[in-house]
């Protein structure tokens, strides 16, 4: 099935509504997509609504995507088709939207103090949909509308990183537990865009003992070489390989969609349904 595993709605830092998504999905040829907000679920909800009340031919997968910290590392893990009502995995996604709520709001406070701009909660919480995982993305668009800078580029490069004064480092899991916590819940999980990490073979097989079961081999960032890499590392290590676009926005630049756009195999999908009627015999 054409599909797309890796999806972000304006519930956290994509652009566009469940809705929107979905009527994309469908106009690009896609059979089935996860919707992987950063932190939060609420986006699966309202996409299935809408394909009911509309009776669309789409199928969407219950997706997240866990931010975790690892010895300065940023590591991303993916979360597919686990139970969400399981206590262990609410309190993760409330840990985590507790500590954006927390790195915001110290960050508000040290560039008030230290760089004199003024920016307030409420400028930054209406950029997300009521719920939405907040975060940097957020308050770079936050500082530049209240004119700290000339644009959000600008506000990263001085603002937003660990060599500022008025950056703080979200308090988040580690990737060990969470992959764990979406494991323990019936889910898949996966490890999103391992070329970021230059220690990734080594975490992965660590985060293999603790439930670790897919790498994102495709991925638009990924080079063909890359994508060989980590589905070879994959097929050594018996994980399943998925993968997905990352989309949040269009490309504003040449004007396209890229949703759907990075090329992701048919079977990746038949392996992913596997693993999940793996993971519930073994549970």
């Amino acid at each position: 099935m054409k599909s797309d595993f890796h999806i972000h709605t304006y519930f956290s830092d994509g652009v566009y509504s469940p809705e929107k998504i979905v009527d994309t999905a469908i106009d690009v040829g896609l059979e089935v997509i996860a919707l992987t907000d950063h932190d939060n679920i609420l986006s699966y909800k309202v996409a299935q609504d809408y394909i009911k009340s509309k009776n669309k031919k789409l199928k969407v997968i219950q997706g997240v995507e866990i931010n975790t910290l690892y010895k300065n590392y940023e590591v991303h893990i993916l979360g597919y088709m686990m139970d969400t009502d399981n206590e262990d995995f609410k309190t993760l996604l409330k840990t985590q939207q507790n500590a954006r709520i927390e790195q915001v709001n110290e960050i508000i406070d040290l560039l008030s103090k230290k760089e004199g701009i003024k920016i307030k909660f409420e400028d930054i919480k209406k950029q997300v949909a009521e719920g939405g995982s907040i975060g940097r993305p957020h308050i770079a668009k936050a500082i530049t509308n209240a004119g700290g800078t000339a644009n959000v580029i600008e506000a990263y490069a001085k603002y937003i990183h660990m060599d500022s004064p008025v950056y703080v480092p979200r308090k988040t899991v580690s990737p060990q537990d969470a992959v764990e916590i979406i494991y323990d819940a019936g889910g898949v999980p996966v490890i999103a865009h391992p070329h970021d990490i230059d220690i990734a073979e080594t975490l992965i097989k660590e985060l293999m003992t603790h439930g670790l079961r897919g790498i994102e081999a495709y991925h638009r960032k990924h080079s063909p070489a890359c994508v060989e890499y980590f589905s070879s590392m994959a097929e050594n290590l018996g994980l399943i390989v998925t993968g997905g676009s990352d989309f949040h926005a269009p490309n504003i630049m040449n004007g396209q969609i890229i949703l759907g756009k990075n090329f992701v195999p048919e079977w990746i999908y038949d392996k992913l349904m596997e693993e999940k009627r793996r993971i519930d015999m073994a549970g």
